[in-house]
């Protein structure tokens, strides 16, 4: 991996020429307060100014991950605030890996709490029979792989990275355990064949290929047999840069993603899913 990490370095440097905003713009980020400890109220005071400052739609979602870096850790901390999970649609407070992406994403469109909220809708929701998006447990995107093939915020660009004989597909039935039972009780589930870039394909990537900014979601195969794909996901910023919800840390950090994924003890999971981020249409 050394080449490939000399190389990447090089991708990074030349792209920063090019691509990023001036580091004061960034260096204002470590002025504010820690995000998690805000209101509501005080919190949405700060979307305006990130809106200003960073009026690019993925800069500014690299500066809000920037700014949550170290919230709290916390699993399954959104729900719809009603039976069966009576979570908030929106916080601030805690993040999971799914939380993380999703509410900045959130944040990065909106000006205050109320459009935050109303984002966090349209991103986290599938539209129903009617087409409108009512929050329920049911509506809602629960797997990381379906929303990536099927939502049009994040939009699946893994096969444009390398030649289809480089990827691995693997055909599975989301939300169908091997016994025939569903994982979680949707009433629904969904045959999808998925492709991803295996771990041993993924020096093969040209990284200038990569958006500045995208999410990235981590495929294990011992998943499969629960109607899973992904266990984990996050935003991969400048290329080389890896923020997300971490479980062993218990908050949230920013680590080289090579460094993350190519640990010690070999590939920390079997593969990688790339997405655009897009603002709603």
């Amino acid at each position: 991996m050394n080449t490939v990490r000399v190389v990447f370095s090089i991708y990074i440097l030349l792209g920063s020429f090019s691509f990023s905003k001036n580091s004061n713009d960034f260096d204002w980020i470590k002025s504010l307060p820690k995000p998690w400890e805000l209101t509501e109220k005080n919190f949405s005071s700060y979307l305006p100014m990130f809106k200003q400052r960073f009026p690019d739609f993925h800069d500014r979602i690299k500066a809000i991950n920037l700014w949550r870096v170290g919230t709290p850790y916390g699993i399954f901390k959104l729900g719809e605030e009603k039976e069966p999970d009576t979570d908030p649609i929106l916080r601030i407070d805690t993040s999971d890996c799914t939380v993380h992406v999703l509410t900045t994403l959130a944040f990065a469109e909106s000006i205050d709490w109320s459009s935050s909220r109303q984002a966090m809708i349209d991103i986290h929701y599938k539209v129903d029979n009617n087409g409108k998006k009512d929050p329920t447990f049911k509506s809602r995107w629960h797997y990381t792989s379906d929303r990536i093939l099927n939502h049009p915020q994040t939009v699946n660009i893994t096969s444009r990275l390398l030649p289809r004989s480089k990827l691995e597909e693997v055909t599975i039935e989301l939300n169908r355990k091997d016994d025939g039972s569903e994982f979680l009780d949707l009433d629904w589930t969904s045959s999808q064949n998925i492709l991803f870039i295996p771990s041993e394909m993924i020096e093969h990537i040209r990284m200038e290929d990569l958006p500045r900014v995208c999410g990235i979601a981590f495929v294990k195969r011992s998943y499969f047999s629960m109607g899973i794909v992904i266990a984990h996901e996050g935003y991969l910023i400048d290329r080389n840069l890896l923020i997300h919800a971490s479980s062993n840390e218990k908050r949230t950090v920013k680590v080289d993603f090579f460094d993350y994924y190519f640990n010690e003890s070999g590939p920390a999971f079997d593969g990688i899913m790339i997405y655009e981020l897009h603002k709603k249409i």
